[in-house]
C-alpha cells in the first residue's frame, strides 16, 4: 500500500513540475511572438521607405499603376459603358496589369506585342469560322480541331527560333491564346463574332491607357538606365581598384572572413559589373522599342553599349584576381611591400582617374580627351618597372646552385623512399601468417589515428616548403604587380570602345578648354564657359 501511495503522490508531483515548465516555455514563444509583431511594421516602413529613397520612380511608377487600374476600372463602374462592353471589360484591366511595366521600352514591347498577337489571331479565327459555317457540324468540329492543332504546333515552333524569342516571345503566346479562345468558343457560342469585337476594344483601350500613362507622364527610358548603368561600372571599378591596391599596402590589414568578404565594398564593386549581363541585354532590348525622344533624334547604339559591357566584365577579372591578392594564403611581408608601395598606389591612382574620366565623359555625352592616357600613368609605370629591376635578389635569389641543391635533394628524398619499399618486402617475406595479421591489425588502427595528423603535417610541410624559397617572399607581390600592369594594358580596350560609343551615339566633341579634375572618392567636374551645353544622344 504504501509503494502505491507513494507512486500517486509522487505522479501528480512530476507532471505539476513538466506542465509548469511546459507553460513556462510556451509563455516565453508567445512573448518573443508579440514582440516580432510588434516590431513587425516599423520594419515594413523602414524597408519601404529605404526602397522608395533608393529610386524615387519606384514610387512614381506605382501611382502610375493605380491610376491606370482606376481608369480602366471605370469600365465597369460607370452604367453606359458596362452595358457598351459588357463583362469583357476585365480584359482591360488584365491588359493594364500584364502590360504597363517600369520603363517605356518594356511597356511598348509587351504592349505591341499584345496588341499585334491579338490582332492577327482574331483575323485568323474569322477565316476560320467563316470557312467552318459553309459545313456540317461534324466536318466543322473535325476542322476547328485540325485548326487549332496545326496552328498552335506551328507557332510554339517558330517560339525556337532565337530572334522570334527575343522579340516576339509575348505577342505568340497572345496569338496563341487569342486564337483558341475565339476558334473553340465558336463552335458552341452564336454570337463569337460580337464577344470578339467587344475584347478586341477592350484590349486596345487597356493598351492605350498603358501607353498613355508610360509616355507621357513621368516616362521612364530603357536606353537612359542603359547609359546610366555603364556609367555606374566604370566608377564602381575605378573605386574597387584604388581601394583593393590601398587595402593591400594597409599595415593593419587582417585577414578577411568569407562572410566579411561578401559585404566587402571592393567586392560589392566589381560583383555589379560581373552581374550585370543579363540587365543590360534586357534594357538594350527595350531599348530598341522606344522612339528618338532626344534632342537630335539619333538612334541609340544598344548594341555598342553591350561591346562596351562586354569588355568591362573582361576587364573585371584581372579586378577579381587583384582582390584575391589579399586574401592569398602566402603574403608578402610588409618589409617588401614598403619598397613598391608609392609606385604601385600612384599608378593605381592613374588607372582609377582614367575610369573615372571615361565614366564623366559618357554621362556629359561627350568624347572624352585624346590625352586621356597622360604621361602621369607612364611615369608610374616606369617607376614601377624601376623599383621592380632594382631589386633582383628580391625575385631570383641569392644562390647560383639552389637549383642543382634542390635537385640534389630531391635525389636523396627518393633514394630514401626506395629503401624503405625494399625493407619492407623483404621483412615481409619471413614473416609468418599469423603475426602478418595481428601486425596487420595493429597497423591499421594506428593509421587511422594518425590520419588527421597526416594531412595537417601534409599541408603545413607544403606550405614550409614554400616558404623555405629564398624568392618566395617576393613571389606574392610579383603576382599582384603583374595584375596592375595588366589592368593597364587593357585600358585600350575600353577607351577604344568608348570612342566607338562616342562616335554611334553623336557625342559632343572635345574642347581643349574644357577641364575635368576626377579624384578617386567623387568626380568634380570643372567646365569653361565656352563649353557647349550637353544634350542627350538617344
Amino acid at each position: 500500500m504504501c509503494p502505491k501511495v507513494h507512486a500517486d503522490i509522487e505522479m501528480p508531483m512530476a507532471r505539476t513540475g513538466d506542465s509548469t515548465k511546459t507553460d513556462g516555455d510556451s509563455g516565453k514563444h508567445v512573448r518573443k511572438f508579440a514582440q516580432k509583431v510588434e516590431r513587425c511594421p516599423g520594419l515594413v516602413w523602414q524597408k519601404m521607405w529605404k526602397l522608395g529613397r533608393e529610386d524615387p520612380r519606384r514610387v512614381i511608377h506605382s501611382l502610375k499603376v493605380g491610376i491606370s487600374l482606376t481608369v480602366v476600372s471605370l469600365l465597369y463602374l460607370i452604367e453606359p459603358l458596362f452595358l457598351g462592353i459588357g463583362d469583357n471589360a476585365i480584359w482591360a484591366v488584365m491588359t493594364v496589369v500584364l502590360v504597363l511595366e517600369f520603363t517605356v521600352g518594356a511597356t511598348l514591347c509587351k504592349g505591341l506585342n499584345r496588341g499585334f498577337g491579338t490582332l492577327l489571331a482574331g483575323s485568323l479565327a474569322f477565316l476560320m469560322e467563316y470557312i467552318a459555317d459553309e459545313s456540317g457540324p461534324i466536318f466543322r468540329a473535325i476542322f476547328i480541331g485540325a485548326a487549332v492543332f496545326l496552328i498552335g504546333a506551328a507557332a510554339t515552333y517558330t517560339r525556337f527560333f532565337p530572334f522570334i524569342k527575343k522579340n516576339y516571345d509575348y505577342g505568340v503566346v497572345i496569338f496563341l491564346l487569342t486564337f483558341n479562345l475565339i476558334t473553340v468558343s465558336s463552335y458552341r457560342v452564336e454570337n463569337v463574332l460580337k464577344i470578339a469585337h467587344q475584347r478586341l476594344y477592350t484590349i486596345a483601350i487597356g493598351c492605350c491607357i498603358c501607353l498613355i500613362m508610360t509616355l507621357l507622364i513621368f516616362p521612364n527610358w530603357s536606353g537612359q538606365d542603359l547609359h546610366n548603368s555603364t556609367v555606374s561600372k566604370l566608377e564602381r571599378l575605378a573605386k574597387s581598384i584604388d581601394a583593393c591596391v590601398k587595402e593591400y599596402f594597409n599595415e593593419n590589414n587582417i585577414e578577411i572572413t568569407e562572410h566579411e568578404s561578401s559585404e566587402d565594398p571592393i567586392y560589392e564593386g566589381y560583383k555589379a559589373v560581373l552581374d550585370s549581363k543579363s540587365t543590360d541585354e534586357t534594357l538594350a532590348l527595350h531599348a530598341s522599342w522606344e522612339p528618338r525622344h532626344s534632342r537630335y533624334r539619333h538612334k541609340f547604339p544598344s548594341q555598342q553599349y553591350l561591346k562596351l559591357g562586354a569588355v568591362l566584365r573582361h576587364f573585371c577579372y584581372t579586378v577579381v584576381a587583384l582582390h584575391g591578392c589579399l586574401q592569398t594564403e602566402i603574403q608578402a611581408p610588409q618589409s617588401v611591400r614598403a619598397l613598391f608601395k608609392d609606385p604601385c598606389i600612384r599608378l593605381a591612382g592613374e588607372v582609377a582617374k582614367v575610369l573615372m574620366e571615361l565614366a564623366d565623359s559618357i554621362r556629359k555625352r561627350c568624347h572624352c580627351s585624346p590625352e586621356i592616357l597622360s604621361d602621369h600613368l607612364q611615369e608610374a609605370l616606369k617607376d614601377l618597372n624601376t623599383a621592380i629591376t632594382s631589386q633582383p635578389r628580391l625575385f631570383f635569389g641569392s644562390n647560383i646552385n639552389q637549383d642543382s641543391n634542390m635537385l640534389a635533394l630531391a635525389a636523396a628524398a627518393h633514394a630514401s623512399q626506395e629503401h624503405q619499399k625494399d625493407s619492407r618486402v623483404s621483412s615481409s617475406s619471413v614473416k609468418t601468417d599469423a603475426s602478418t595479421l595481428l601486425e596487420w591489425k595493429s597497423r591499421r588502427v594506428s593509421e587511422q589515428s594518425k590520419e588527421a595528423k597526416r594531412k595537417l603535417l601534409s599541408r603545413l610541410s607544403s606550405k614550409i616548403a614554400i616558404t623555405s624559397l629564398e624568392f618566395s617572399e617576393a613571389l606574392p607581390f610579383a603576382a599582384f604587380a603583374s595584375l596592375i600592369v595588366e589592368i593597364v594594358a587593357k585600358l585600350d580596350q575600353i577607351i577604344v570602345e568608348v570612342e566607338e560609343l562616342g562616335r554611334k551615339a553623336c557625342f559632343e566633341e572635345y574642347k581643349h578648354g574644357d577641364q575635368i579634375v576626377v579624384t578617386s572618392e567623387r568626380p568634380l567636374i570643372v567646365v569653361a564657359q565656352n563649353n557647349i551645353p550637353s544634350h542627350g544622344a538617344e
